[in-house]
């Protein structure tokens, strides 16, 4: 299945190849959006120019469907306390954490979206900004605290640091949980509950982001591109959901260099393309 006539077209293949490393790469600190510009140039899809900037980041939102499904499953027990707060009694104060982390992302997001969409065809910036979020990687795991907070423990203004670290992630290359993360050890949670806040806070985020593009996708889908965006968002959530099992026995059993290993994926990742592009 193409989307249109011409070779500057996406098909079934290639959707899949990219719902599986938008799955993986939107929770594990390897930033899902630079993925998503670098794949399709190092098996030369020759997409579009217009497909990129008019369609490229709704095709893509549809896979976060998936991704957010994942992290409510996953953390189903999280968000039936999260929720249960609103008719009972019981502390709201992990649901209002929340909400004050997802204002700076939903800000910036409304201000920048243009300039995030057209950057979906530039593979330069993605692989640079990758090797940048390798670095913030590494000094995160460098400088870190020893961390000993629960996710309640935290202020609201720590809050709002995680949520501004994490708009790090509207940037081509810098990874949504990766930012939070690393602003999460900086502020001294231990390594699960950073990763727990990472990923309860990206989930709004990821869900909001879907509502305001899937009806573009819907009204404005040139043929082929729903069913092939739906078949992603499916694909994607499965590895979404493998990845965030994995992430949360990595972060709960491994007390130091948990970034480590991420960290130099991403320098090797992004240096790699540079060298690549300079020589093609």
């Amino acid at each position: 299945m193409r989307l249109h006539k011409g070779e500057e077209t996406m098909n079934f293949l290639q959707t899949i190849i990219l719902a599986i490393v938008q799955g993986i790469s939107e929770l594990f600190p390897i930033s899902s959006v630079a993925h998503s510009v670098i794949v399709p140039y190092i098996f030369g899809w020759n997409l579009s120019e217009e497909f990129l900037k008019n369609n490229f980041l709704e095709f893509v939102v549809m896979m976060h469907v998936g991704t957010t499904l994942a992290l409510l499953l996953y953390f189903r027990k999280d968000w039936y306390q999260i929720i249960r707060s609103l008719f009972t009694r019981d502390s709201k104060k992990t649901l209002m954490l929340i909400v004050v982390g997802t204002i700076p992302a939903v800000i910036l997001g409304a201000l920048f979206e243009k300039r995030i969409t057209e950057a979906f065809s530039n593979v330069g910036l993605a692989a640079s900004f990758l090797i940048v979020n390798g670095v913030l990687l590494f000094l995160g795991e460098r400088f870190r605290q020893k961390g000993t907070k629960k996710l309640e423990e935290l202020t609201w203004w720590q809050a709002v640091i995680v949520g501004i670290f994490q708009s790090f992630a509207l940037i081509p290359g810098f990874s949504r949980s990766g930012s939070s993360m690393t602003a999460g050890f900086w502020l001294g949670l231990s390594n699960e509950e950073s990763a727990r806040f990472s990923m309860l806070l990206a989930t709004p985020v990821i869900a909001g982001a879907a509502v305001l593009e899937i009806p573009k996708l819907i009204q404005h889908h040139p043929a082929g591109l729903l069913g092939l965006s739906v078949t992603g968002g499916v694909v994607a959530g499965f590895f979404a959901f493998l990845s965030v099992y994995f992430l949360m026995h990595w972060f709960n059993r491994k007390e130091i260099n948990t970034m480590g290993p991420f960290s130099l994926y991403c320098i090797v990742m992004g240096a790699g393309v540079l060298l690549f592009k300079s020589l093609a």
